[in-house]
C-alpha cells in the first residue's frame, strides 16, 4: 500500500523504515501535520497515517476522499481529532492504536503523583538556587490515601495495578466496569469517587458527554486539598474552573500532561517566543501544579508500537479487507 505519513517526528523515522518493509508498504514521511491545508499532498496515495494533534476534520477528509483514499490510520489511541461521521460518509476507513503501551502512560501517572506528594518541583528549584531548607516540603504517603480512577480501560488498569503496590485504598468509576480492575479496586458512582478520593486520576477518552467533566460543579464535590492527575485529554478539564479551585485551595495540586488548548503550543519550542495564552501561563505558574508537554506516552517502546500497529492496521485492511482496530 502506498502511504503518506504526516507529522512524523525524527524519533519515528527508523520505525517507519523498519515496519514499512515488514508490512510491505511504500511510505513517504512528512513533518507537516495533516489538516485541510495539507490534505492535497496525499493525492496519489492509498492511505494516510496521522497523529493525535492533526486536524482530520470534515473538510480534510472530504479532500482526501476525492483522491480515492480509503484508509486513515492514526498512530494514537485518541481519535477526538477525527470527524468519524464525515469519514463514514465519504467512505474512509479509520483505525487507531488503542494499546500501543498502556505501561508508558500508567507509569507516568504514578510518577507525577509522587512528584506532587513529595513536592519534587519545589525541592528541585530550591536546590538549583542553593537552598537546602526543608520548610514547606513536607509531603504525604500514598498508603494512607484513597486513589480514585475515572476510566478503567487498558491504560487505567495499568495505572491501577501500579498504584496498588503502595497499599492505598482504590476506588473507580467507569461506564463499563471490568473484572480485572475489580481485583484491585471497588467501583463507585462518579459522585462517590469525586467525594471520597484524595487523589483523582483521569484515564478516559474524550467524548461529547464528558467534555469538561472536571468543572466548577464537580470540583465542589471533591475533598478539600484534592490532587488531580490528567494523562488523558485536556478537554476533560475546564481549565478556568481548575485555576479557581487551586486559588481557593480546594485543589491541593494538579499534574496534567495535557491542556485543552494545547494545539499549536505543545510539541513545539517557544523559548524565544511570547506565549499569549494567559490561561496556560496562569496554570503553570502555581508551585503545586505540574504541566508537562503531552509526553506521557513518550517511551522508545511506545513510539515503535505506535508506528508498527498503525501500519499493521493498514496491512490488515489491504490483505483482509478488515481491521481489529477499525473505528469506522
Amino acid at each position: 500500500m502506498k502511504v503518506l505519513a504526516y507529522c512524523v517526528r525524527p524519533d519515528e523515522v527508523s520505525s517507519f523504515e523498519k515496519f514499512s518493509v515488514k508490512y510491505n508498504h511504500e511510505v513517504k514521511i512528512l513533518k507537516e501535520s495533516f489538516a485541510p491545508s495539507t490534505a492535497a499532498l496525499a493525492e496519489g496515495y492509498d492511505a494516510i497515517c496521522i497523529l493525535g494533534n492533526c486536524t482530520a476534520n470534515r473538510k480534510a477528509i472530504e479532500i482526501i476522499s476525492k483522491f480515492g483514499i480509503k484508509y486513515l490510520a492514526t498512530r494514537s489511541a485518541g481519535f477526538n481529532n477525527i470527524d468519524l461521521e464525515a469519514a463514514k460518509e465519504f467512505g474512509v476507513n479509520v483505525s487507531n492504536v488503542p494499546a500501543y503501551s498502556p505501561n508508558a502512560v500508567g507509569e507516568f501517572a504514578v510518577g507525577v503523583t509522587l512528584c506532587l506528594a513529595r513536592n519534587f518541583r519545589q525541592a528541585f528549584r530550591r536546590v538549583d538556587a542553593q537552598d537546602f531548607s526543608l520548610e514547606g516540603l513536607i509531603g504525604f504517603e500514598l498508603r494512607n490515601k484513597t486513589i480514585g480512577f475515572i476510566g478503567t480501560g487498558k491504560i487505567g488498569q495499568t495505572a491501577i495495578k501500579a498504584f496498588s503496590g503502595f497499599g492505598c485504598k482504590m476506588i473507580g468509576y467507569d461506564l463499563y466496569p471490568n473484572e480485572n480492575a475489580m481485583k484491585y479496586l471497588e467501583y463507585r458512582t462518579l459522585d462517590e469517587v469525586l467525594a471520597e478520593a484524595d487523589v483523582i486520576s483521569l484515564h478516559c477518552p474524550l467524548t461529547d458527554d464528558n467534555y469538561h467533566m472536571i468543572n466548577a460543579e464537580s470540583i465542589a464535590k471533591m475533598k478539600e486539598g484534592v490532587i488531580l492527575i490528567n494523562t488523558s485529554r485536556g478537554q476533560l478539564m475546564d481549565t478556568r474552573a481548575l485555576i479557581d479551585g487551586i486559588k481557593s485551595k480546594k485543589i491541593g495540586g494538579v499534574a496534567t500532561d495535557v491542556y485543552e488548548y494545547e494545539y499549536g503550543i505543545f510539541h513545539h519550542n517557544h523559548q524565544n517566543r511570547i506565549i499569549t495564552d494567559e490561561t496556560l501561563l496562569t496554570l503553570k505558574s502555581f508551585p503545586n501544579v505540574i504541566v508537562t508537554p503531552h509526553y506521557g506516552f513518550y517511551t522508545d517502546e511506545a513510539v515503535a508500537n505506535m508506528v508498527e500497529y498503525s501500519l499493521q492496521n493498514l496491512y490488515d485492511y489491504e490483505t483482509k479487507n478488515d481491521c481489529k482496530n477499525k473505528l469506522v
